[in-house]
């Protein structure tokens, strides 16, 4: 799985709006966003890299005013590790990733009702949503909202569930699929609505959404081991792991 997981992670960076590759490795960037999380490279599976093709990478960051970032699966690319770290890189996180089948998904019943955004008003209150429920790691902008609709306009899908005030009390995202697999991200839900199977329902629903449109897998990552919980109800289940290393400024 490592490798269809690094597979799509090539895939998907290519839909970026901008695309540089250089060295065996793709970078995406948008250029609405210097957030970290976006703007970001990854290597094809199996490349062995040189000093000089590190180098390169680190160029297109440096002249964008970007952190040089990767996020990737060691075991797709044995080779990529440590060309990054004698260049300097070291470890932001290393994350666990849970993949879900048709055959192991289970839809929670009774559950709350979950929806596809139908409004520009819908896609801010999501992109709002998710900013509170990560606790101010990016903040909700119209560009944030942009981003969520051409997502589901792209063969991606947003699913949320309606707070009671008509907004949205918590929702996620899975990226269109590519190579049979589909990334599912951004599960969040607003403090107050916390502890009522909205992340459950919402993660459900996109994985089917995706098995409809032919994917034979889903994937996402987990922060925690309450939220592992939340994920393995419905079905996913422990595969790999994915490392993020990210370069300091020389100056830092």
């Amino acid at each position: 799985m490592d490798t269809q997981v690094q597979s799509f992670a090539v895939a998907n960076l290519r839909r970026r709006p901008v695309v540089v590759e250089t060295g065996g490795f793709v970078a995406g960037f948008d250029p609405d966003t210097t957030s970290p999380y976006i703007n970001y490279a990854t290597p094809l599976p199996g490349t062995t890299p040189t000093g000089e093709d590190v180098a390169a990478l680190v160029a297109a960051f440096r002249e964008r005013g970007l952190k040089p970032r990767l996020e990737f699966a060691p075991n797709a690319a044995p080779a990529v590790e440590p060309a990054l770290r004698a260049a300097g890189f070291g470890t932001e996180a290393v994350h666990a990733y849970l993949v879900c089948t048709p055959a192991t998904l289970v839809v929670p019943a009774p559950a709350p009702v979950v929806e596809a955004p139908g409004s520009d008003e819908d896609f801010t209150a999501v992109d709002a949503a998710l900013a509170e429920a990560f606790s101010g790691e990016f903040a909700s902008s119209p560009e944030g909202a942009a981003r969520l609709r051409r997502l589901e306009r792209d063969g991606g899908a947003v699913r949320f569930v309606r707070a009671p005030d008509g907004g949205c009390a918590g929702g996620a995202c899975c990226s269109a699929p590519a190579v049979g697999t589909s990334e599912l991200a951004g599960v969040g839900t607003r403090p107050a609505h916390r502890g009522r199977g909205i992340a459950a329902a919402v993660t459900a629903e996109l994985a089917g959404t995706m098995f409809a449109r032919g994917a034979r897998s889903v994937w996402l990552e987990y922060s925690g081991e309450g939220s592992r919980r939340v994920y393995e109800r419905v079905g996913f289940r422990p595969e790999g792991t994915r490392l993020y290393l990210s370069l300091e400024s020389p100056e830092s």
